[in-house]
């Protein structure tokens, strides 16, 4: 019997889909947006990029940004009871609008 994949993107079949008119390169509108520290931001991943993605389970949730690490932004989200630290590019993040 095989054993079951345990990677980073395992189970995330319907998770990272995309319509199908939503396909390809996204604008350059959400590349370049940048984010002042205390925004509060919503972790949504872009299936297509792959680099500075953050992980699976924090997938639509809300957080505030920290610091700005180069291009990528340090998100502070709660889990549970505790306070993470996810980092992520601009790409893979969304104003909260709320």
């Amino acid at each position: 019997m095989v054993r079951k994949s345990k990677g980073y993107r395992a189970a995330t079949r319907s998770l990272f889909r995309k319509k199908p008119r939503e396909r390809g390169k996204i604008g350059l509108s959400r590349l370049l947006q940048s984010y002042q520290v205390g925004d509060r931001v919503v972790i949504k991943i872009e299936p297509s990029v792959h680099k500075g993605m953050p992980h699976k389970r924090y997938h639509g949730k809300v957080g505030v940004v920290k610091e700005c690490r180069g291009r990528s932004y340090m998100i502070s989200v709660s889990a549970g009871n505790k306070e993470k630290s996810v980092i992520a590019r601009p790409e893979h993040i969304v104003l909260f609008k709320g």
